[in-house]
């Protein structure tokens, strides 16, 4: 069909990893990314990157805890050093800016700029500070995100986002934030996937602190999500300059069979995907259908919750990996079906760019006050290595021309999208995987912290050198 983002540039099969594209990324002439405004860029995450966990005053944080116990990561791994990314910031700003990368969306790790009794770390956020105006010098669009998952130890201690104070604690840590970096920050995200925070880490234990209970689950969410709301008026306060926003994982869901059973398991899985999170922001309301998921797992929220969490947002981000086909359960949820013969990245994930069409569209539909669109993360996972010099990431460079296709496609059926940030600038500690799935389009090799370019990474500044020549 002439709108399939898969069928746009040629090909979806297994077989485009083994071969070589005439023209690999470049998009269509009629294109929305050729708009000089359309933001393109790469991201990363404090934990993920930053390393040197017990300088200059960082305190430990869940994930700390969290890898330091047997089995939890991959490998043993952790995110003692990572990419060392806190020695060698300079080096990596000019590498991001050697790219033509227009815009840099980072986290700021909440251990290394406050002390237990919540007075300023001065190293940890002068570290920041350094970064940041290097950034803003080397005329980088920054995006910056309060809370990548790294929740310090001490408030996980006192029950983490169990607890409701962690909320009233995070708005201290943003208004701190906001005073200290404002006029060096263009965008500020609360939080990153707070369906990850509430569901990995609460319900079901992968992620850190390692918790596994639905109520758990969804009182977190609760919490985090009104942390967000306290924190949005203080960042206009202090920083009315920049826009403020959130960044929210969705997953596309299709069912298994056309039977009723089958299509509302489909239903239920983008309710707690998607309308767990994005219901209370746009809408001020929980969707009921979610506790039809999880009986009895109402939260606790109290009076004038709803108003602080539904404050208007100046921009919504938006991360997108791939599609789940699921079936019935048999009782009041659903179970996944993975379909054969589709094409997948090193992580099991299915290759599905129309999802993330179909969902933005779908956003516009229901969410009649839906802010401005970034998408703040989207890429893959591939088993990269370096040969005479190179890394020929062939699949990921399908997988981004396919994604920004769909993503135009969004565009042109009206939803309004700014930009778009590869995930990620360089490979990085995948959280419970460890070091092994590489989702960089710069290749890291973490035993020397030589950083190698991928073709990836190449083809991109390409189109942006040539966007900018037409401008």
């Amino acid at each position: 069909m002439a709108n399939d983002a898969s069928a746009v540039f040629d090909t979806l099969s297994p077989a485009v990893s083994k071969g070589s594209l005439a023209d690999p990324f470049t998009p269509p002439a009629d294109s929305s990314l050729w708009r000089k405004n359309f933001l393109l860029g790469a991201a990363t995450a404090s934990y993920q990157i930053e390393g040197a966990v017990n300088e200059d005053g960082r305190l430990p944080s869940i994930w700390d805890t969290f890898s330091a116990i047997p089995g939890k990561v991959l490998a043993g791994d952790t995110g003692a050093v990572a990419c060392d990314h806190y020695h060698r910031w300079e080096a990596d700003v000019e590498m991001l800016a050697s790219l033509g990368l227009e815009g840099y969306r980072l986290s700021i790790a909440w251990p290394r700029v406050m002390d237990a009794a919540g007075a300023p770390n001065r190293k940890g956020i002068d570290f920041y500070k350094r970064l940041l105006n290097r950034l803003k010098e080397k005329g980088i669009t920054t995006f910056v995100t309060l809370y990548h998952w790294d929740l310090p130890q001490h408030l996980e201690d006192r029950g983490g986002w169990l607890n409701r104070d962690t909320a009233y604690r995070f708005a201290d840590y943003a208004d701190l934030m906001s005073c200290e970096l404002a006029g060096t920050v263009d965008a500020w995200a609360t939080l990153n996937e707070p369906w990850c925070s509430a569901y990995l880490g609460y319900g079901n234990g992968h992620h850190a602190p390692g918790l596994a209970n639905d109520r758990f689950a969804t009182q977190a969410m609760h919490h985090l999500l009104l942390a967000h709301g306290l924190a949005v008026p203080v960042l206009r306060a202090n920083d009315p300059a920049s826009q403020k926003g959130i960044v929210a994982n969705i997953g596309r869901g299709t069912a298994n069979s056309d039977s009723a059973a089958d299509q509302r398991a489909a239903h239920l899985f983008e309710v707690q995907h998607n309308a767990w999170i994005l219901d209370p922001l746009l809408k001020g309301s929980y969707p009921q259908d979610l506790f039809e998921l999880w009986p009895g797992t109402e939260p606790l929220v109290l009076d004038g919750d709803m108003e602080t969490i539904s404050a208007p947002l100046d921009f919504l981000g938006i991360n997108y990996y791939f599609r789940t086909n699921v079936a019935s359960d048999g009782a009041h949820g659903f179970r996944d079906v993975p379909l054969e013969g589709v094409e997948r990245t090193q992580m099991g994930w299915e290759v599905y760019p129309d999802g993330l069409r179909d969902l933005l569209t779908g956003f516009k539909e229901t969410y009649h006050n839906l802010p401005p669109i970034y998408i703040t993360e989207n890429g893959m996972a591939s088993d990269d290595e370096v040969t005479d010099g190179r890394v020929e990431d062939t699949q990921r460079i399908s997988f981004l021309k396919r994604h920004l296709a769909a993503v135009d496609q969004a565009i042109k059926a009206g939803v309004d999208i700014r930009g778009y940030f590869l995930w990620s600038l360089m490979d990085n500690f995948e959280w419970a995987f460890g070091y092994e799935r590489r989702f960089g389009v710069v290749h890291v090799d973490y035993s020397t912290q030589k950083r190698t370019i991928k073709r990836s990474a190449e083809l991109v500044e390409k189109f942006l050198q040539e966007r900018k020549a037409k401008a």
